[in-house]
């Protein structure tokens, strides 16, 4: 067994598309849309789905947002160096919301930025 996907629903799928491809550098491996269902698939990541875990982005046609919770957690990148995964981030246009150093408790350099509908992303330095 492995895991496949983390499916995120988004509230506008080119501005999703545009961050996890070009502030996160993933790459659109697939994306399909379901005119009956009203809604599209698009699967984002750092390899082939056969041996990687990718994201599937979700977008419902008629909705344009949604309410996080307060269950879900964060999507974990492991980056060389979290200083500058966060500055390349903000240079891209995108938010970041803690800034690279040692997570609570602990030594782990880690830093969070947030996707356009809020999902946290945590860069974890290799």
């Amino acid at each position: 067994m492995r895991i496949l996907h983390t499916m995120l629903r988004v509230g506008n799928l080119d501005r999703s598309l545009e961050f996890y491809t070009k502030v996160l550098g993933m790459k659109l491996l697939r994306r399909k849309d379901y005119p009956e269902g009203r809604f599209t698939l698009a699967f984002v990541g750092y390899g082939d789905e056969s041996s990687h875990a990718v994201i599937e982005l979700t977008h419902n046609w008629d909705t344009s947002s949604y309410d996080l919770g307060n269950g879900f957690g964060h999507v974990a990148i492991e980056v060389e160096d979290a200083q500058k995964a966060c500055e390349e981030t903000r240079k891209l246009g995108g938010k970041v919301v803690r800034e690279a150093g040692p997570m609570k408790h602990g030594t782990t350099v880690i830093a969070f930025v947030e996707d356009p509908d809020g999902y946290r992303i945590e860069f974890i330095q290799h």
